[in-house]
């Protein structure tokens, strides 16, 4: 095509985005449909007198006039939509005019396709209607309430179908516009025939559990503003065809509720499966000698008698076996009901709107920059998210990608904005990305991620809603397919936030008795709310009070349990024949396995970790070994993992433990090592805080705003659970025993370590009773120094074991513990 073809073909595009005929033809198109509606109210005063005007003379001279208040125009106007072609329903009609002309002078009320489809269809179905119920109604507004077009169509399917079919038709027609152009109305109807969330959840099974509670108005999820800019523009002439910027609250994402009568959705619901076998047929053919329906022939006294062929589930008298149903392991809390959305703030941020000064200012920032460094580009597109707004950049032809990498701190020094990252190029794309933060970053709330659609209708087993995308969407993952989570970042940037929305999502899908969490937390403040759940969601050890784990043996004997416990599930798996827990609980659940030979229904367990670097500072090898055994393992039975960690070193976050973690999520760091070594490759040490967070799955790194949920909100979620019907206990797992715990009181003075003298003397010097101190100073391993210290506190040289904390000194100096040596050690003390 030449380019004169090109400009000519472009020519009215062009037209459109100059924001002067964008106004004046917006301006235009409102004003109109307020003439319009001026002229259809006058004409219920003046159709009678202006009925007797000759309607050819409407551009006549001034000697001809009429009584509408839009004058000659304005009464054929009315007399056209009202009289002759769709009565009362022609107010629908100049709304189409009023929204379009509203969304080119940048005032977003409506989508201008779905509006101009629902007031068509309206106009047609309520102009029938008027015309069916009310005629012509002794010739009101000349051919009634439903104008000359609806009486046609009125008067023409009476003489088909009849009256009553005609209602029928009607009837129907309704509902079905009722039900696809206004959410609110289907989603109100699909509760009358919705079972209750408790009747709905099956354990062990691809139905997802409804919130429960009144849910309110659902926030249409929005997708990001995706705008094309073209290089050069001034304010004003940036925007799609149409010619605007649009701003997030502009663009919607409008997202159609499936019905589950097509097939495409399955929800459980009482009634739908009573577990009777099904029934194959009729009896067989009559046995020799029977008639034809089974009956023998009457004998010689006249009696006939009825033989009854038994069939599958029959007995030989007629009577049916009794119907196994399945087992339902919620029944035992059947009364549980699933939090409501309405205990979650929407943390309202009005002032976080990017606006177009913004995104026209970036934009010419951009170019500017690359231009110095003789770097052109063809096209730009911004997608608006949360936090920060990705400009998509089209190089030109020839442009090395890694010459536009190397400019990110130009680029991040001629916007003024701190956390610049670019992609290049973005997969799939074809394009090389840039994301700038927004001047005022946007709150997420877990409000608004929970209410959306896509987690509810969500059919993962455990999903979890994490955030928002770049482009506004709702990101939902299922843990089981993880299987594990591993997150890390500086202080103060997420984690902890990020933790309380893994938790608050399972919570919001799950009954008490298909999950269970086993709650690890070394700082003993984050996760204490949850102490009120105890008896509904929590698993701990029997001999442990306190349901929150903060004790380093007690991690200990906790992750051994659970071992223990994963043990103890692959044999059920294997003596059931089945590969995995959602295969395993189904069989249960159909009452294929005997309980009386130790299958259970196994709920699923998750383990929580608030702050993993303190433990291995503390515990090292002995957490480690049992945790990269559960990681490795634990996935096929249902044990997953939650870890999190402000110290992503590499001694922290080893090989082990990376390989067995696929999927991370690293919120803001202070290097690009940290970055690298959570994943893999830089980026995080460029997040902007506060929610901010890069989630690596699989090959996929996505850019996230956690959502945000507070302290306040956890609580009365867990007063919501705490206050209805509970177990007797926690979920107690297996207990363990630890081998070494009988070494203390057993010591034996002969038998002491050789270096337990010089341990001795390093810790009253050091006044410093800690096992990674002898471990350090000894270049020892942590399992002898630790009975090394169990031997220091037998001899009563430390004080008891303190959790984190190091051991209390008996000894103030080495004058009293020379003496003390000199008098226990014998001939012993002679070797040093």
């Amino acid at each position: 095509m030449s380019n004169k073809a090109k400009k000519k073909k472009a020519g009215p595009s062009r037209m459109i985005r100059d924001e002067r005929i964008r106004i004046t033809l917006g301006i235009f198109l409102s004003l109109f449909a307020l003439y319009l509606y001026l002229a259809f109210i006058s004409y219920f005063f003046t159709w009678k007198t202006d009925q007797s005007f000759e309607w050819s003379r409407v551009f006549s001279g001034p000697g001809y006039t009429v009584d509408n208040w839009g004058g000659k125009f304005g009464a054929f106007l009315a007399n056209r939509f009202i009289n002759h072609w769709f009565g009362l329903a022609s107010f629908l009609l100049p709304f189409i005019l009023l929204v379009g002309g509203l969304r080119l002078i940048n005032i977003r009320t409506f989508r201008i396709g779905k509006t101009v489809l629902n007031c068509l269809i309206g106009t047609i179905l309520l102009s029938v209607l008027l015309s069916f119920v009310f005629g012509d109604a002794g010739g009101f507004l000349g051919s009634g309430p439903g104008g000359g077009h609806g009486y046609f169509l009125s008067e023409w399917i009476v003489s088909v179908l009849g009256k009553t079919g005609t209602v029928f038709l009607l009837a129907v027609l309704i509902l079905a516009y009722l039900l696809y152009s206004f959410d609110f109305a289907m989603n109100r109807l699909l509760r009358l025939f919705r079972a209750h969330p408790s009747e709905t959840q099956e354990t062990g099974s691809g139905v997802a559990a409804t919130v429960s509670g009144p849910v309110p108005d659902q926030p249409e999820e929005r997708k990001g503003a995706e705008e094309t800019l073209p290089v050069g523009s001034e304010p004003g002439e940036a925007g799609s065809e149409s010619g605007e910027v649009a701003s997030r609250d502009d663009a919607s994402l409008h997202f159609t509720m499936r019905n589950a009568g097509t097939g495409a959705e399955v929800h459980g619901s009482a009634g739908e499966d009573d577990g009777s076998p099904p029934v194959e047929g009729e009896a067989g053919s009559a046995p020799t000698g029977t008639g034809g329906d089974g009956s023998t022939p009457a004998g010689a006294d006249g009696i006939e008698m009825t033989v009854e062929k038994a069939g599958e589930g029959d007995t030989l008298n007629g009577e049916q076996d009794a119907v196994v149903e399945n087992y339902d392991p919620t029944l035992d809390l059947s009364n549980y009901r699933l939090p409501s959305v309405e205990l979650l703030d929407k943390h309202e941020s009005p002032d976080t709107v990017v606006s177009e000064e913004e995104l026209i200012s970036n934009k010419n920032r951009i170019v500017e920059t690359l231009g110095n460094y003789k770097i052109q580009i063809d096209k730009i597109k911004a997608t608006i998210g949360p936090t920060v707004t990705l400009y998509e950049i089209v190089p030109a032809p020839g442009i090395r990608i890694s010459k536009i990498k190397n400019l990110e701190d130009d680029i991040a020094l001629s916007l003024s904005a701190l956390g610049i990252r670019i992609i290049a190029p973005i997969p799939g794309r074809g394009t090389i990305g840039i994301e700038v933060p927004n001047r005022q970053p946007e709150i997420v709330s877990m409000r608004s991620v929970l209410s959306s659609r896509k987690f509810q209708e969500s059919k993962f087993e455990l999903p979890v809603a994490l955030g928002k995308t770049i482009s506004n969407e709702t990101y939902v993952v299922d843990l089981t397919k993880m299987p594990h989570l591993l997150m890390a970042g500086a202080t103060g940037q997420g984690k902890s936030v990020g933790l309380n929305a893994i938790i608050a999502s399972l919570l919001y899908r799950k009954h008490p008795a298909q999950l269970k969490f086993v709650m690890i937390d070394p700082k003993k403040v984050e996760l204490t709310l949850y102490n009120h759940i105890e008896k509904h969601f929590l698993a701990k050890l029997p001999d442990i009070e306190e349901p929150i784990v903060t004790d380093t043996r007690d991690v200990i004997r906790t992750l051994n349990s659970l071992t223990i416990e994963m043990d103890s599930r692959y044999n059920l798996l294997k003596t059931a024949r089945v590969r995995n827990i959602k295969e395993y609980n189904e069989k249960f659940v159909a009452r294929r396995l005997n309980p009386k030979e130790g299958h259970r229904y196994l709920p699923y367990i998750v383990m929580i970790v608030d702050e993993f670097a303190d433990l291995i500072m503390t515990a090292g090898r002995e957490i480690e070994t049992p945790l990269a055994r559960l990681a490795q393992l634990a996935r096929a039975i249902g044990i997953h993992l939650v870890i999190a960690t402000q110290r992503p070193s590499t001694n922290i976050i080893t090989g082990s433990i990376k390989a067995n973690f696929p999927v991370r999520i690293a919120f803001r760091v202070t290097s690009m090592m940290d970055s690298r070594t959570i994943l893999d490759t830089p980026g995080a040490n460029q997040l902007v805080g506060r929610g901010d967070m890069l989630i690596l799955l699989g090959s996929d790194t996505t850019r996230l705003q956690c959502a945000f949920i507070d302290a306040h909100e956890i609580e009365g979620i867990t007063n919501h659970i705490a206050s209805q019907q509970s177990y007797p206990s926690a979920h107690l797992l297996p207990e363990y025993v630890d081998e070494t715990a009988g070494e203390i009181d057993e010591f034996d003075p002969d038998e002491r370590d050789d270096l337990f003298d010089k341990a001795a003397r390093l810790v009253v010097e050091y006044q410093q009773g800690s096992t990674s101190l002898i471990q350090r100073k000894f270049s020892i391993g942590y399992n002898r120094a630790g009975r090394i210290i169990d031997q220091l506190e037998s001899a009563g040289i430390v004080g008891p074991y303190e959790g984190s904390k190091a051991r209390q000194v008996m000894f103030k100096d080495l004058i009293s513990l020379e003496q003390f040596l000199d008098d226990n050690s014998g001939d012993k003390a002679q070797n040093f």
